[in-house]
């Protein structure tokens, strides 16, 4: 019996991948009958060694050719036998998954950059572990302010590096990297020694800063009024009561009319009056601190607590809520993503 018929009687009886391998192996393989048959050639003299030669390459290409159409073959069996057990249903409800969201704190943060954004003002940080000069200094606050004493500000060992009490020691620094006009705004950690339902050690800032050649106090009215009505989503009715803050002259404090009662703060309604932000023309010496010409240019700033305009449009009550780990707490206010 000749080789191929070897072959082609156990092909026949060939019912599976695996015995197909071994099949191969037994032929092609490195020990396999037909690599010994080509190993003997050299045995063979000249004149029958190039007939034999030719006659075992056929032949493994034949063997070659139908071990790999028969693997294919297996293949596609088990491949469509795998089809008809793995059906899924597309009509049945997918399943539902927990998916995370946005924090309070991260949410309101973004939606005042976006509203400040669109009137073309630009976000910028800086460093929360700042030195005395830009947290106080530049910012014309004496060196007997209550503001710097150790009862209200967390000091570091020198007492000249601290944990920034304000976001406006940024607006210092993008003034003395860039030259006028800035529009910019200042959201981040700020840090203050005090504590109860509506102070926390820690809380976050936002402060907007425009400094131009012209700079007006109706400038400041009206960018105030324009966050506020697009922010609480009606018009919101305003009270600039007349203030001090060492960095700015004149200073104002801004108060939003509502109705307050024990448990809530009705934003639609009125007679009564609520304090959410400081403002005011930012004062010359901070511009010439900055190294900007005060004589030449002239600005407006305003600062707002994060947590107490969130508070106020989703009626938070406590402060300490936004820093806790309640999921009950967090679920109740799930806010998803700008788009």
């Amino acid at each position: 019996m000749s080789l191929k018929e070897k072959f082609i009687g156990q092909f026949k009886n060939t019912d599976s991948l695996e015995k197909l391998e071994a099949l191969r192996l037994d032929f092609l393989g490195k020990k396999g009958k037909i690599s010994t048959e080509l190993r003997e050639l050299g045995k063979l003299p000249p004149e029958e060694r190039k007939s034999r030669g030719q006659e075992i390459n056929k032949l493994r290409d034949f063997v070659f050719a139908e071990l790999t159409r028969k693997k294919e073959e297996f293949e596609a069996i088990a491949i469509n036998a795998r089809l008809e057990t793995e059906i899924v249903d597309v009509t049945l409800p997918a399943r539902q998954s927990n998916l995370g969201s946005i924090h309070p704190i991260s949410y309101v943060t973004d939606e005042v950059v976006r509203i400040f954004g669109k009137m073309g003002f630009t976000a910028v940080d800086g460093p929360e572990i700042e030195d005395d000069y830009h947290n106080f200094t530049a910012l014309n606050i004496d060196e007997n302010h209550p503001a710097r004493q150790m009862h209200d500000t967390f000091y570091f060992g020198d007492v000249k590096t601290l944990l920034r009490t304000h976001t406006s020691s940024v607006q210092i620094r993008a003034m003395e990297e860039g030259k006028p006009p800035f529009a910019i705004i200042a959201p981040g950690k700020t840090y203050r020694s005090d504590s109860d339902a509506t102070h926390t050690p820690m809380f976050h800032q936002i402060e907007a800063l425009y400094v131009a050649e012209k700079a007006s106090m109706g400038q400041l009215k009206y960018v105030i009024k324009k966050f506020l009505d697009e922010f609480f989503g009606e018009n919101i009715d305003l009270r600039f009561r007349s203030s001090f803050f060492p960095f700015t002259e004149p200073s104002a404090e801004v108060d939003i009319g509502c109705k307050m009662s024990p448990n809530k703060i009705d934003l639609k309604g009125s007679g009564d009056y609520l304090e959410i932000m400081g403002c005011g023309m930012v004062h010359p010496n901070v511009l010439k601190a900055a190294g900007i010409d005060p004589t030449k240019y002239k600005g407006f700033a305003l600062g707002m607590g994060i947590e107490r305009i969130a508070m106020l449009k989703y009626g938070m009550r406590d402060l300490r809520q936004f820093f806790g780990a309640n999921k009950n707490w967090l679920e109740t206010y799930n806010f998803k993503a700008w788009q």
